[in-house]
């Protein structure tokens, strides 16, 4: 991957790759969380524990291989009861349906099962050897033979045991000779070979995708994309041009939300009924209200939420505020560490100054208050309401209900010879001189 983070660490669609496999074993019914990480990897481990604060860590300190690396959780693997599901971290696309797969045929009666899927150019996967329905052994692609490679049944890196038989079957694997490593996948022909029942289960292409380039995050990321958009659509919101819309993998949208072309929703997103998000808006870690519109071009960011019918306009940006319901902020506004009371109406260009320097500020605006455009409330400030405030006003102290505000500077003319003419003219005689020059 090229980078400081660890692979598993990379996000789909606001996700770890490692939380999308946990949150998919758990979905199909996993209650013991078992991963094997790499040494010095505090921050996998607490990605981990985020997820499961009961969950089982162990380190493989050398890398020789994945079969070693299993057998690293013995302690936890000893006396465990059910099955064991053994998948890649780095394989986010997984659902639950393809654990449950597994899951079946171990609990039909097979002592190993691989999780395989079909591919028409299977060049670089193993293949899996199968007499009748029963699977003898997974060849990986520089071991196979000319028949074996013509084989369009591959492993996806899914294997399920019977849990009491797993460890004796993972303690069996031997050392390659050519590597020095220990590979999972003989443990499938050492499982048959012992007379056990080893079968495949069919696992969607799609699902089996393992990121290991930048490249692989992108497509991972587009077919992720892609299931996000169908569900919000098949759960009753319109998407008018759906492949330009991104959605996070905890978006939640109601019916009948419409999404225009070009929007981005980021983690912590909820859109209720009825409301409509214009194309170019961001959206962050917000609430948006039944019937609010918002966009185009706007920005909401985390810790907000807007009303039921409220309208956040263009080149709007809102900041851990709270807008109630049927406010207007409908141009080049920014709303930040403030309480926007119902009604309320935000003239263009109107800025909550709520940073010091040092301290952010609260600014509540009281119910039905009028900004007018250009205005500039200091914070901390309190404004009542039914509150008028003239266009153009700097606002620093608190404003009881009903009052008028008018806090603009003095107005002066000056004389067009004392003035703008003069001004200009002193301009135009600078660039002649600057051009004089040039040309000698």
């Amino acid at each position: 991957m090229r980078s400081a983070k660890p692979k598993v660490l990379h996000e789909v669609a606001g996700l770890s790759l490692l939380d999308h496999v946990l949150r998919a074993a758990k979905a199909a019914g996993s209650t013991d969380t078992i991963v094997v990480i790499g040494p010095g990897r505090e921050d996998v481990t607490k990605c981990v524990k985020n997820f499961d604060a009961k969950a089982a860590l162990f380190v493989q300190a050398q890398r020789l291989g994945t079969g070693h690396a299993v057998l690293q959780a013995e302690k936890a693997l000893k006396g465990m009861k059910g099955h064991v599901i053994i998948a890649a971290g780095d394989t986010p696309l997984l659902r639950p349906e393809t654990f449950q797969a597994i899951c079946k045929k171990l609990d039909d009666g097979a002592d190993v099962v691989v999780g395989a899927f079909e591919l028409e150019n299977p060049f670089g996967y193993g293949r899996v050897i199968m007499e009748g329905n029963r699977v003898t052994a997974i060849v990986e692609e520089k071991e196979a033979n000319a028949a074996q490679k013509k084989i369009t049944l591959l492993n996806s890196g899914m294997i399920g045991f019977a849990a009491e038989k797993a460890l004796a079957i993972l303690k069996a694997i031997k050392k390659s000779k050519k590597t020095g490593e220990y590979y999972l996948t003989d443990a499938i022909a050492i499982a048959h070979g012992n007379g056990l029942r080893v079968e495949a289960a069919s696992v969607p292409t799609e699902d089996t995708l393992g990121v290991n380039t930048r490249a692989q995050l992108s497509q991972a990321e587009a077919v992720m994309q892609q299931r996000l958009r169908e569900r919000a659509m098949a759960n009753g919101a319109t998407l008018i041009a759906p492949d330009t819309v991104f959605l996070s993998h905890d978006t939640k949208i109601d019916e009948d939300v419409t999404i225009a072309p070009h929007v981005v929703i980021g983690k912590g997103v909820t859109i209720e009924s009825g409301a409509e998000i214009l194309s170019f808006s961001h959206l962050e870690g917000v609430s948006v209200g039944r019937g609010a519109r918002i966009g185009p071009y706007a920005r909401l960011r985390p810790g907000s939420k807007i009303g039921a019918g409220a309208h956040i306009g263009n080149f709007v940006e809102v900041n851990r505020s709270t807008i109630a319901a049927h406010v207007d902020v409908n141009h080049l506004s920014y709303i930040g560490d403030a309480d926007v009371g119902e009604g309320t109406n935000i003239g263009a260009g109107t800025i909550t100054c709520n940073f010091d320097g040092a301290n952010k500020h609260k600014t509540k605006i009281g119910r039905d208050v009028f900004v007018g455009s250009n205005s500039t409330l200091v914070a901390p400030l309190k404004i009542g309401d039914e509150v008028l405030v003239a266009a153009g006003s700097t606002v620093t102290k608190d404003t009881p209900s009903g009052s008028l505000v008018f806090g603009r500077v003095k107005e002066q003319t000056i004389k067009p010879k004392q003035g703008a003419a003069k001004i200009r003219a002193n301009k135009k005689a600078r660039a002649a001189r600057k051009a004089q020059a040039k040309t000698k």
